[in-house]
């Protein structure tokens, strides 16, 4: 497949124009134009700026040079020339022409226009006129407004949002009989020509396997909005950020996995800061796909925010952290129609006006996106010109601005393997995104070493699109199950069925979904709760979803009815009590444990389960913290580092019942609460409550002779016979997460464990609750 990466075209003449198409006097054409750089872009000399978009189907284009970001008109249109034999239009002209002929001397600002088969080229086009217009969309799908000023989507960094303070008019970039001849050139967004970084590295990529990673999900701004330890300039950004990794290192995190900070629609946010309406705070509709979000700058010059994002990641390698990014290709923020039943009431930010149907899926009559996505239309991930900016994207990320690894939201229309008029997924087919992906940017070892870790959300809202447990060799994912079944089980019962077969099944690595493709349990990212759902601590303190509450904890719209959660019966102690249990079951299973910025501290939204658009202090990680959430946190960060301090915890390969080494104990087994093993009518009784298992450590690396694990899901006291430790080892308690435990001290600093005995100990494990012990 030819690759716009690697290939290169010979170039014609590229003429420079001031609207009319003709090269200056003494402007020389520029020759052997690199046709791998799509973008604005200088030369080697930052003697030239060239500039390249694609587009197979517009038959004329040009690039409107600015001088500022908004409020003024273009100082020069260049017209783009189509490279012969291909898609690609380019236009280079000098800096010194830009200056000496245009007047432009600092920052170059720039957009396209285009013309297309549904607008073809008329001389007597002015901006806001609808001369050469036939329709907003013809049957092959075009969508070309010479009168909307394009986004380019390979741009490094872009000047503003397409609504801002000062700017609310969205209808400027509409199309439809109201909005078509609104010209928006002075007001739109526009790309912003950068020269490569040169200064300020990234630091020193970990090369840890994800196996031994503890994952915190967090969106950036919200990470220090609320920080008073933070400058209030820096607040918000990514300098805050920076100044946030020596402490989540200390916390135990090994990786931080911030919500998208690709450039998004955000701005109006500050509009109103106590309205919520149309407000987008998550960031799950990206614009430009290279860029990073300026409103996260504290430094909001050109450049300002690829070198401030650029520091922040070599803060956290220098602590030892990776950075992940969520990232979003399964749809745009250009969204969908206006109205639903109006074909031509679409915005034409970028993809769309430059071409429609190579960077989004429709329906068979091309009228309309396809949508498995629910938030306006699929990208086009099936066509090679889409595939190549997603591809080009993630490697601008990983190799200039550092990131380690990338969760893909909606990551199964990825795997689609139908441009138009359909959605079919395939983990197979070489020809899909997902697999360029892992193909071209290989995925880091089980071992450890170079590489990308690629993490899966494994499902949309369309037919085909769950698909956890089926993404490539390679990839890990969001393990639904995992989450739904726990959540079954501590909040559930007697209403949902869970056997202790799924309980060990989830426990264990999830060997059901993972093992017969190849991969292993680290491929399982195992999670209680995310950004999208109740916070742990709502987990376990509501009954139902409360989303249309008053500023700063609502109101929002959405949210699932459907969340596994309970309020205990509505006593604090036991509803801190299911949070241990819940943040244990992570750090005690088989797999890579993912947690949500404020877990440490039992954030809550007060029932808030879908709080998308709260850019909102309630919404933002609370520092203040009284006792009781300190002491969470203190339980926190034991917890991650006994997991990090026993290797037994995190395998690389699924466990096994055998015996390897003769000493007595299989690599993992499972026993009922007399300390028998259970038998198949056990394993298959949703009524049996309690569950523990012990790990040879000896097999596996660790310190510990052995680890003990026990759940207790009934609602009163279980006595707990303890297993076989070995020869001349005793049992010794880690943590017990019932109430009369609770307290700085509820894990035990290694050293400290309490001895409980030895090989048929009886243990009275309280209601609902969680031990560990160690053989020593």
């Amino acid at each position: 497949m030819r690759r716009f990466r690697t290939a290169r075209w010979a170039v014609v003449a590229v003429l420079l124009t001031a609207a009319i198409g003709f090269l200056p006097p003494g402007q020389p054409a520029h020759a052997a134009i690199d046709a791998a750089t799509l973008g604005a872009r200088y030369d080697g000399t930052a003697s030239n700026i060239t500039f390249r978009v694609y587009s197979s189907r517009a038959t004329r284009m040009l690039v409107a040079v600015y001088d500022s970001a908004s409020g003024s008109q273009e100082k020069a249109d260049l017209l783009l020339a189509k490279q012969s034999g291909t898609d690609i239009w380019a236009a280079t002209v000098s800096v010194a022409t830009l200056r000496d002929t245009y007047g432009i001397t600092g920052t170059v600002y720039y957009g396209y226009r285009a013309w297309g088969p549904n607008w073809p080229y008329d001389a007597a086009w002015t901006k806001g006129s609808t001369a050469g217009f036939v329709s907003d969309v013809d049957s092959a799908g075009n969508r070309f407004n010479p009168n909307k000023l394009l986004l380019d989507p390979y741009a490094r960094e872009v000047s503003h949002d397409p609504q801002r303070p000062g700017m609310t008019d969205g209808t400027i970039y509409g199309s439809g009989p109201a909005n078509r001849a609104k010209d928006n050139g002075t007001q739109a967004p526009k790309g912003i020509v950068l020269a490569a970084p040169t200064t300020g590295g990234i630091g020193t990529k970990p090369v840890r396997p994800l196996k031994d990673d503890i994952v915190y999900e967090v969106h950036l701004r919200g990470l220090t909005m609320n920080d008073t330890s933070v400058p209030a300039a820096e607040r918000g950004t990514y300098k805050g950020a920076a100044a946030k990794a020596a402490g989540l290192a200390a916390l135990g995190v090994t990786a931080v996995e911030f919500l998208p900070v690709q450039e998004t629609q955000n701005d109006t946010n500050d509009v109103d800061p106590t309205s919520t309406e149309g407000d987008n705070y998550w960031g799950y509709a990206t614009l430009n796909y290279f860029a990073p979000d300026r409103r996260y700058a504290a430094d909001k010059s050109p450049g300002g925010p690829t070198r401030e994002f650029r520091a922040m990641v070599k803060a956290y390698h220098d602590a030892g952290i990776k950075v992940f990014t969520d990232v979003v290709y399964n749809h745009t923020g250009e969204g969908g129609p206006w109205n639903a039943s109006d074909k031509n009431t679409y915005s034409l930010l970028s993809f769309r006006g430059l071409d429609n149907p190579t960077y989004y899926s429709l329906t068979a009559d091309r009228q309309s996106p396809w949508d498995n996505t629910g938030v306006g239309g699929n990208y086009n991930t099936y066509n090679p010109v889409a595939q190549n900016l997603i591809v080009d994207s993630l490697a601008y990320w990983k190799d200039t601005l550092g990131v380690d690894g990338f969760r893909h939201d909606l990551a199964t229309v990825l795997g689609n393997t139908c441009q138009h008029g359909c959605f079919q997924y395939s983990s197979t087919d070489p020809a899909t995104a997902l697999r360029r992906i892992t193909t071209e940017m290989p995925p880091r070892p089980a071992t450890g070493g170079t590489g990308t870790d690629w993490i899966a959300e494994p499902w949309a809202i369309g037919n085909g699109t769950y698909q956890v447990g089926n993404f490539p060799p390679g990839w890990s994912e969001w393990n639904g199950i995992y989450r739904d079944t726990l959540r079954r089980d501590q909040n559930k019962m007697g209403v949902d069925q869970v056997t202790p077969s799924q309980l060990a099944t989830r426990f264990a690595g999830s060997s059901d979904l993972y093992q017969d493709d190849g991969r292993h349990p680290f491929n399982s990212i195992n999670f209680m709760v995310a950004h999208d759902g109740f916070t742990q601590k709502d987990l376990y303190s509501c009954n139902t979803k409360n989303n249309s509450q008053a500023w700063p904890y609502g109101t929002s719209d959405g949210g699932s009815d459907d969340n596994m959660s309970w309020d205990q019966g509505g006593a604090a102690t036991d509803q801190r009590k299911a949070a241990r249990n819940g943040f244990a079951f992570l750090m005690l299973s088989a797999g890579t444990p993912m947690m949500t910025g404020g877990d440490e501290t039992l954030r809550g939204l007060r029932c808030n389960n879908n709080p998308y658009n709260l850019d909102s202090a309630a919404n933002w990680l609370d520092y203040s913290w009284d006792t009781d959430e300190s002491t969470f946190r203190t339980y926190t960060q034991r917890l991650l580092a006994f997991r990090k301090a026993h290797p037994a915890l995190r395998p690389a390969d699924f466990y096994t019942a055998s015996d390897t080494n003769g000493n007595g104990m299989g690599q993992l087994n499972w026993f009922t609460p007399t300390g028998t093993a259970p038998d198949s009518a056990y394993w298959s009784n949703a009524n049996n409550h309690a569950l523990a298992w012990r790990i040879d450590g000896t097999e596996l690396g660790d310190s510990a002779g052995a680890l003990y694990v026990a759940y207790n899901g009934w609602s009163g006291a279980v006595d707990f016979t303890l297993p076989s430790l070995g020869s001349g080892k005793q049992w010794y308690r880690v943590t017990d997460t019932s109430a009369w435990a609770e307290g700085a001290n509820q894990v035990a600093q290694p050293g400290s464990e309490a001895l409980i005995g030895g090989s048929g100990t009886t243990y009275s494990l309280g209601a609902r609750a969680t031990l560990v012990l160690i053989a020593k």
